[in-house]
């Protein structure tokens, strides 16, 4: 048997977990089994930069973080259904991945 493992992620995570739950609607409406979504460790990347440009005066950091929000759903496999989760709109700034494995 086999199985959709769909990866979303995005910096914003109101935009994944909008995109989750539709992918989750769909699976269901077609009665495949679905497990999920699945919330993966958030990354953060860091950035810490000097406000002054010549290096003098007095130090002074800005720090800039962006998050990277990841979810997880997996589906067991149905052509219809795979069909109506590829069509999904899927908002700018959302990265969607599907991957077909065998359980």
């Amino acid at each position: 048997m086999q199985i959709a493992r769909v990866k979303l992620s995005s910096s914003d995570h109101l935009k994944v977990d909008e995109v989750a739950r539709q992918i989750k609607e769909i699976a269901e409406k077609f009665g495949v089994s679905v497990s999920g979504p699945i919330p993966l460790p958030t990354k953060r990347m860091r950035i810490v930069t000097r406000k002054a440009p010549c290096g003098r005066g007095s130090e002074t950091y800005e720090r800039w973080e962006m998050r990277i929000h990841k979810r997880v759903l997996d589906i067991t496999v149905n052509d219809r259904a795979l069909r109506h989760i590829m069509r999904v709109e899927v908002p700018d700034g959302v990265h969607v991945e599907i991957e077909l494995r065998e359980k």
